[in-house]
């Protein structure tokens, strides 16, 4: 049987978790077993006071990558190293999540499929954000939603939108999601949008807390680009729920689909319905 030679692979634990130590000593040991290095990626190494490597580094060094704790790990990595083209792994420490479906106890068994190509490849769209701030150009990531926000509680926001350089509404709310089929089970959800195949070609926009009932979520082609632009006030824009950058009045953020996917390692089992059901009750 044909296998595959992983030689380097890199780790990103969840931030602020020590206790997850245990957990990544366990992956280690077996990937060495393997006669695989193993690279700590630097803010992960330096909560577990050992040696570690910058992330730009380990992928540009490894064959692949993986995240132990939650989806938020994997999502905040998969924005980070997305530029370097490499493969992610997610391996749940607490509950299952809608990305990181393999937990640490079946990581030991998953490691000899992985190596004779029993596993299976997902690519999923991310979206490539354009800020243009004092005539620079600053491009950022976000795989699963960019949520133009108010800067205050009191007043709402005006947002105006425009899909292929065309005008194409305007928002008056709390805000609009602009999110990918992967993020659509996140703010997207909770906002009232729908949920979307997590390899479809397109992305939803959806209002937050609209004046008007007329607005209502809306899913758009891959193809098309929009321009999110506030007409009366500052605004918030924040990537993942984690990176928030602020939007001067009358500036303007881009947003589409990038050009290349995401691409996420699972088990050749995996099951996206079965995941949606769980996570979600349905059916109980």
């Amino acid at each position: 049987m044909e296998t595959i030679k992983f030689k380097k692979v890199g780790i990103v634990l969840r931030p602020s978790s020590p206790e997850l130590k245990t957990g990544y000593e366990k992956i280690k040991n077996i990937l060495l077993a393997h006669n695989m290095e193993v690279f700590l990626e630097k803010k992960s190494a330096k909560m577990l006071s050992t040696k570690g490597f910058d992330l730009d580094y380990i992928c540009e060094e490894c064959d692949f990558l993986i995240t132990v704790g939650g989806d938020g790990t994997l999502i905040s990595t998969v924005r980070k190293s997305f530029k370097h083209d490499i493969a992610v792994l997610g391996v749940y420490a607490g509950n299952l999540g809608f990305l990181t479906d393999l937990s640490m106890d079946d990581f030991d068994s998953f490691l000899p499929k992985l190596i004779n190509k029993k596993f299976c490849v997902q690519e999923r769209s991310i979206l490539e954000v354009t800020i243009t701030q004092n005539k620079k150009e600053k491009i950022m990531y976000a795989f699963n939603d960019v949520v133009i926000t108010r800067t205050s509680v009191p007043q709402m926001i005006h947002i105006e939108a425009f899909v292929d350089s065309k005008s194409f509404n305007t928002y008056y709310g709390d805000g609009v999601v602009v999110s990918t089929p992967t993020g659509s089970t996140a703010y997207n959800l909770s906002a009232g949008g729908p949920v979307i195949f997590p390899l479809t070609n397109a992305f939803s926009l959806t209002p937050i807390s609209p004046h008007s009932l007329t607005q209502r979520p809306v899913i758009l082609p891959g193809e098309y680009p929009i321009e999110m632009k506030t007409s009366s006030e500052e605004a918030l824009v924040i990537l993942d729920g984690q990176e928030t950058i602020e939007l001067g009045l009358g500036e303007s953020v881009h947003i589409k689909l990038a050009s290349k996917k995401v691409k996420l390692i699972h088990k050749e089992e995996h099951d996206y319905f079965e995941i949606l059901k769980e996570k979600l009750s349905w059916g109980k």
